[in-house]
């Protein structure tokens, strides 16, 4: 007899999974960067507008699909067709290779977490050098937080080719965050929807007390003014409504088949409409949200590196005309400029080069994403607040939250998999599964913790999960709508909410969505090949900084191999369906 599916708790329960899963690391890093890049609340316009056409639709869609077939990603693209199962093991295979990599940041969360208890913050100033006469030679000429990033927490090797030895401490870390996942997801949908309650709802509680004290920082307005000043001209930039429609695609984890796996677990009744676009909805809020708490942030650091420029050139200058104390200040200083230069020409042309360019504008314009607006850029801002070992640890806690509530649906794609296929269930208990999945991930993540680790999970962030995962979702859109049938779909959709489909749900997945899918995919093709040769930053400790070098030739095999690897199951596993099935019809002949 076969045992009966599991289910949420409730439905609230698989909303906040859903939330958990969806508002993640990108929420907070990727998102305010577009803010900035692509007129501040202008962007908004693409992004909303995204979210109608693209993000909503698909996000209904594999819920849906996941509540009606009631199996994990593999199984379910095989019962809407026996043609279909390689996109269901494409999309366990993306979510592996982002299992893999993803727990590397939450490593680098216990690592910070771990410092940020220490005082003063470890990054808030350079180390002495080996002879103890002065700072760090590399620190001095990067920053305290730049360096410790890079050579205390990385200790980060000159190029690829260079591996290094792992790093212990950052793999004990690597170690632990597996171990945390394993916990979390040790009982299936009985545990994850427990921790659900905290992965969602705790980091908003973060957001909140940042927000309030974002707002109270000397500077704050100035990142605010900058976020919100219209720059209309960027609406007509290709790039930016590129970048919305990409935003939204990634930020609700699309294609990876955790979706597909939570839905599995709703009573079949479940109205997935409304929870799609509730958690639509959340997501795109908590971006938000998050870029008016970023943005203050920005405001603060901006101003107070602005300041700390101007009361240098005025030190400077006071000291090299001999001035009275108090007479330069930031209102006068350009004028008092502008004198010594006539007055002292020679003098003044001498003290030139060690006069630094202050501007507020240049500091707010200077964009940051990923890591280093994570790990550089609010560890640059925390470091100068008050009380900063407090806002350090609700921080990388914070991080940490929404880095495991990811983690829960990426292990739920190929947990589920693996825990609906009889041959693999039969012999193992879900508590086995679970256990071998995290220990796997963690041998293979263990290549990130390398010196040379990071320019490799530089390559499994960029390139393992971009085109083969915008095809995957093409693919299962046009399987549901031309393959399986749009008007089957809806009477499906029909017979578990008792509510017809309405004409926007329709149209968006039978034309607009799989065209921007279409277009999508063009334009990163397009991008990639322009881009001509691949090529990656490598930290240089000489400089201080980073530096772009051509990707080795094996390294660019392996991106090769990475994004093959996962969409290559779509063809393979159609064509052995096809072989499969002609010669069961051959055998099956009657003789004559």
């Amino acid at each position: 007899m076969e045992k009966a599916r599991p289910q949420w708790g409730s439905p609230l329960q698989f909303v906040l999974a859903c939330v958990s899963y969806a508002v993640g690391l990108g929420n907070v890093w990727r998102f305010p960067y577009l803010c900035q890049l692509y007129g501040g609340g202008d962007f908004l316009v693409p992004y909303l507008i995204m979210l109608v056409v693209e993000g909503m639709p698909l996000l209904y869609l594999e819920l849906s699909v996941g509540q009606r077939m009631r199996q994990g990603s593999i199984g379910a693209w095989k019962a809407i067709s026996p043609y279909l199962g390689g996109v269901g093991i494409a999309s366990v295979v993306l979510s592996f290779y982002l299992s893999t990599y993803y727990n590397v940041i939450n490593s680098w969360g216990f690592w910070y977490l771990f410092h940020s208890f220490q005082d003063p913050l470890p990054w808030s100033m350079c180390p002495l050098n080996g002879n103890r006469t002065g700072y760090d030679e590399e620190c001095e000429k990067a920053s305290s937080t730049q360096y410790f990033w890079y050579r205390q927490t990385l200790n980060i090797s000159p190029s690829i080719q260079d591996s290094g030895a792992v790093q212990w401490e950052l793999a004990l870390c690597l170690v632990l965050a597996w171990l945390l996942v394993y916990l979390c997801i040790l009982r299936g949908t009985e545990s994850t929807g427990k921790v659900a309650y905290v992965t969602a709802l705790l980091p908003y509680g973060v957001l909140l007390i940042y927000l309030i004290r974002g707002l109270t920082l000397h500077g704050a307005i100035n990142g605010l003014k900058y976020m919100f000043t219209p720059k209309v001209e960027q609406l007509a930039n290709p790039k930016a409504w590129i970048n919305a429609a990409t935003q939204i695609f990634f930020s609700l984890g699309l294609g990876f088949g955790s979706l597909i796996a939570f839905a599995s677990y709703n009573d079949p009744s479940n109205d997935c409409q409304k929870h799609a676009v509730i958690v639509s909805l959340i997501n795109s809020a908590t971006s938000i949200f998050s870029s008016i708490v970023t943005f203050s942030i920005y405001g603060f650091k901006a101003t107070f590196n602005y300041e700390s420029c101007v009361n240098t050139v005025i030190l400077l200058l006071t000291n090299t005309f001999d001035l009275e104390d108090g007479f330069l200040t930031a209102s006068n200083l350009e004028q008092v400029k502008e004198h010594l230069a006539s007055a002292y020409p020679g003098q003044y042309s001498e003290v030139l080069p060690l006069l630094r360019n202050c501007s507020l504008e240049s500091e707010l314009e200077t964009a940051v994403q990923g890591t280093g607006l994570a790990f550089i850029v609010y560890t640059e801002a925390i470091k100068n607040m008050e009380v900063s070992q407090l806002w350090s640890v609700l921080y990388f806690f914070m991080l940490l939250t929404l880095g495991m509530g990811s983690m829960l649906g990426n292990t739920a794609s190929v947990l589920t998999s693996l825990t609906d296929s009889r041959l693999i269930s039969s012999h193992l208990p879900k508590e086995a599964i679970a256990g071998l999945v995290c220990l796997v991930n963690c041998a293979i993540g263990l290549v990130f913790t390398l010196e040379a680790g990071n320019y490799w999970f530089d390559i499994v962030n960029d390139y393992a999960a971009t085109l083969p995962l915008l095809l995957v979702v093409l693919v299962e859109t046009v399987a549901v709508c031309y393959v399986y049938g749009l008007r089957r779909f809806e009477e499906d959709l029909q017979a578990m909410s008792g509510r017809a489909l309405s004409w926007y749900w329709k149209a968006m997945w039978a034309c607009v969505s799989p065209l921007l899918l279409i277009s999508l995919f063009i334009f990163y093709l397009t991008d990639y090949i322009l881009a001509g040769t691949l090529k990656y930053q490598a930290w240089d400790a000489s400089q201080g900084h980073l530096v772009a070098k051509d990707y080795p030739t094996y390294a660019v095999v392996i991106i090769g191999l990475l994004v093959a690897s996962s969409i290559v199951f779509v063809p393979l596993v159609a064509l052995g369906t096809f072989i499969r099935s002609r010669l069961k019809r051959g055998r099956t002949v009657p003789v004559a």
